[in-house]
Order: structure tokens, then C-alpha cells, then sequence
């Protein structure tokens, strides 16, 4: 049922819709669509930014309270430290921010602390093939000269693998990246149309040719990844509602499993 649900659902968006559902109770991949092409990654990346950064405090014996200067070329318009002309912040603001408000500042202030080649380095060392910063947050010049930010859906669920499993840092600093990513305030897709109280621990991703939304599921009995990500889009709002009606399928064929109704 699910299967073809999902199936009519992607056969009738106009966009791409790149894909994967995995189950957390059986380690099972229960849908995959396209999760294998490369895309633009929007600001999907700054979750293995986050990682790659946690990793770094963990090996280093980092302190989140230490603070940084935001120096005035990092600093880019939507972003909540721009708004407020914050000129520092913690490492742990900065986190946060870039996560839970896709702050863009805060993300560009982190690319600076190990730079891009060691993110790079990090994410293949840890099984991410085809994830790639290779711009800071709206270089639209640097984009234009080919040098995006990638991924794909495989690389996404490979990673949110690794944060559910705990394998990637010590019980600590996985808890700080559940914490962060637990407290997302953008809602407009994976949540979308789920009305229940649901824990999710996820990222969001947009510019005008992509949306996307990636992420843990906590249910009462059974834990599972998402991402949806959408791409050669021109109407955001359409590909969101995409989103969230694929969310709200998965989510009702797990809940219904729960129930015995599946």
C-alpha cells in the first residue's frame, strides 16, 4: 500500500523527487527513489558540517563555550546573528543557529573553523561518497562557476544511520547533535501534515530550485530515517506540500504497523 501511494505521489509531481526510507527496528531499507544521483545539497549540508565539527571538539578536547569572532565577510542577509549585529558567538550558538534557523552566518563562521578540505576529508573518511562543500553560504558567484555544495539521498541516510546508532562520536557529543537537531524550528515539510506530538530530529534545505527535509523519526515503537528531496523545482510551496504528503504515508504506514492495522 505504501509503495503504491508513494509511487502515484512521485509520478505526479513535476519536480525530481529523490528519496529513502529506512527502518530502524529491521536496519531494512523500505523505499528508495533516485537516492543515489548527485544534487545541490542547500543547507542539508550543514549537518555533517555539524558532525564533522563535533568530531573535531571530541578529538581535540574542544570546549562549545568557546567563543568566536563573526567577522564582517561571513556575515550574509536572513541570518538571526546578521539581524541582531552580533560580532561573536559560542561555538555552541553558532550550532545551533545553523541548524534549528538554517542560520547562514553562523554556518559560514563554522566552514572557517576547520575549512572546506578538511570537512571533505572528514565526510569521506566516514562513508559520505558524494557529500561536498565547496561554497560558503549565498556565494551565488562561486556557484555560478560550478563549485556547489552536494550530496545525495544515500549519503543523507548513511549519516542520519550513523547519528541514530551513536557510531560516529561518544554518547556525549551524539546527544549535543540529537539535541540540536531535535529542536528544528521549520516544520513547513517533513511535519507538515503529521498532526500527532512526533519527535523528529531533522534538517531542512531550500533555494529556489530545491527543497528538501532529512531526518530521524521517533514513534512510540518504532524509530525510522526520512529524506525527501526535491530538486528542479519552481514552486517551493508545491514541492514542500510533496514533502509532506510522502512523510505523511511513511509516518501512517509505521504508526498503522505499530497498531497492527498494516
Amino acid at each position: 500500500m505504501m509503495h503504491k501511494q508513494l509511487e502515484r505521489i512521485i509520478a505526479q509531481c513535476p519536480y525530481k523527487v529523490h528519496s529513502i526510507v529506512e527502518d530502524y527496528n529491521t536496519n531494512e531499507i523500505v523505499w528508495k527513489n533516485r537516492n543515489e544521483e548527485i544534487f545541490s545539497s542547500a543547507s542539508i549540508i550543514k549537518v555533517p558540517i555539524l558532525i564533522a565539527i563535533l568530531a573535531h571538539l571530541q578529538k581535540t578536547n574542544g570546549n562549545l563555550n568557546r567563543i568566536y569572532k563573526i567577522s564582517p565577510d561571513n556575515m550574509v542577509d536572513f541570518s538571526v546573528l546578521t539581524e541582531q549585529r552580533q560580532t561573536q558567538a559560542t561555538l555552541h550558538e553558532l550550532l545551533l543557529w545553523m541548524i534549528i534557523t538554517s542560520d547562514n552566518t553562523a554556518t559560514n563562521v563554522c566552514i572557517d573553523l576547520l575549512g572546506m578540505d578538511a570537512f571533505n576529508d572528514y565526510f569521506k573518511e566516514i562513508g559520505l561518497h558524494n557529500t561536498r562543500v565547496q561554497r560558503k553560504m549565498m556565494d551565488f558567484e562561486r556557484q555560478k562557476l560550478g563549485f556547489d555544495n552536494e550530496t545525495t539521498a544515500q549519503d543523507m541516510q548513511h549519516l542520519f544511520g550513523q547519528i541514530y546508532r551513536g557510531t560516529l562520536l561518544t554518547k556525549e557529543w551524539n546527544a549535543v547533535a540529537l539535541d540540536i537537531l531535535s529542536r528544528q524550528r521549520s516544520h513547513e515539510s517533513l511535519k507538515r501534515y503529521i498532526v500527532d506530538d512526533v519527535k523528529m530530529a531533522h534538517k531542512t534545505g531550500g533555494l529556489d530550485t530545491v527543497d528538501h527535509d532529512a531526518g530521524i523519526v521517533f514513534t512510540r515503537n518504532r524509530d525510522y530515517f526520512i529524506g525527501v528531496f526535491i530538486t528542479e523545482v519552481t514552486d517551493n510551496d508545491k514541492a514542500r506540500q510533496t514533502i509532506g504528503t510522502i512523510s505523511k504515508i511513511v509516518y501512517d504506514h509505521f504508526t498503522k504497523q505499530e497498531e497492527g492495522i498494516d
